[in-house]
């Protein structure tokens, strides 16, 4: 992503400015937009399958067309879901007094999962649909595989297969909102000198808006993050020895990471303080309890910028423990030579006396 050059006040500006990226998005790193205004985006090296560059692959031109068509087809999906099933599901039941009166906990909780994917088409729909205008203009292109296919995903905001069935509350954050959340890693997570993960949520928070939802649902999402690394770090080695454990343990993470995504993102729907809080109190506030449980069973292993810190220290502390103990061991000698010279004086002095 560094790019040496200062660009001109054209090139800042035609950045800015763009009508791909201040109307329709998503957000790119500057040196993607001028790789292709400068039209170099299609010479890119093929690479093996081991990661190692081979040889150029120069292709002119490459045709975005089935991916667009095919983008096409998912904003279409997308809409149609959200005109139909959305409106038949509103996450605002989650918080109706006859429902949470009469509903049992399993209703309740499978209510909510349901709820809360209906409402994510629209997502789908704005960010498949800017995807595809990007490419239709060319821009995208991310390169070949080792087999010659095109790939249209330099920029693309979603990957909706991983987000639905993601196992992970980490893995379902990597593929939402993509390019927002490499900026926020680029100019926070990897530059915060202490809890990376608190500050890049809050600043996510402030970054969305002004709405109140949002802050409670960053948040709570502080949480469930650090618990699910924790519960990751410490139990996750016990089940991917055996396929067969490691199925049901992919199921049941599967279940409690879309369980704790749809209780974490409510906030974030019905924007208020007083529905959010109507919502989480039915709850009895479960999951912030059960987040808050698992920090203080498992313990959080040190990240690796940490790690890194550690490693950097290390040396010079065990440099000046060795030279303590040089020290301490040169002192001793020197004690014991002279104690060895006064010895040898004293039976000389004796003997010549004698």
């Amino acid at each position: 992503l560094n790019y040496r050059r200062m660009p001109s006040l054209l090139e800042y500006l035609s950045y800015n400015c763009n009508f791909m990226g201040i109307l329709a998005g998503p957000l790119c790193s500057y040196k993607d937009y001028i790789t292709f205004i400068e039209g170099r985006s299609y010479h890119l090296q093929q690479s093996e399958a081991n990661g190692k560059e081979d040889a150029k692959y120069e292709q002119t031109d490459p045709s975005p067309n089935i991916a667009v068509a095919q983008k096409l087809l998912i904003c279409g999906l997308s809409l149609f879901f959200h005109m139909t099933i959305t409106k038949t599901l509103p996450v605002e039941y989650n918080i109706d007094d006859n429902f949470r009166a009469t509903a049992s906990w399993p209703v309740r909780f499978f209510y909510l999962y349901v709820s809360l994917m209906a409402a994510r088409p629209k997502y789908y729909f704005a960010w498949t649909l800017a995807d595809a205008i990007n490419n239709a203009a060319g821009f995208g292109f991310r390169g070949y595989d080792k087999n010659g296919v095109t790939h249209w995903d330099l920029i693309s905001n979603l990957r909706i297969q991983q987000i639905e069935f993601s196992t992970s509350f980490k893995m379902f954050l990597d593929n939402w909102n993509i390019q927002t959340a490499l900026w926020l890693k680029r100019v926070c997570y990897e530059r915060a000198t202490f809890s990376p993960t608190i500050q890049t949520f809050i600043l996510s928070a402030i970054w969305h808006g002004v709405y109140p939802g949002y802050y409670l649902t960053f948040l709570t999402g502080i949480l469930m993050t650090l618990a699910a690394r924790a519960i990751r770090n410490n139990i996750r080695h016990y089940f991917v020895e055996s396929p067969a454990v490691k199925l049901c343990y992919d199921m049941i993470t599967w279940m409690a990471t879309q369980v704790a995504i749809s209780y974490t993102v409510v906030p974030f729907v019905l924007l208020s303080v007083k529905p959010s809080f109507t919502f989480y109190s039915s709850c009895y506030f479960c999951l912030h309890v059960a987040s808050i449980l698992v920090l203080l069973v498992f313990p959080l292993k040190r990240t690796q910028k940490g790690s890194k810190k550690h490693e950097s220290i290390q040396p010079v502390w065990s440099k000046k423990l060795e030279e303590e103990n040089l020290l301490q061991k040169n002192n001793y000698s020197t004690t014991n030579n002279s104690f060895s010279q006064k010895q040898e004086i004293t039976c000389r002095y004796q003997a010549l006396k004698q």
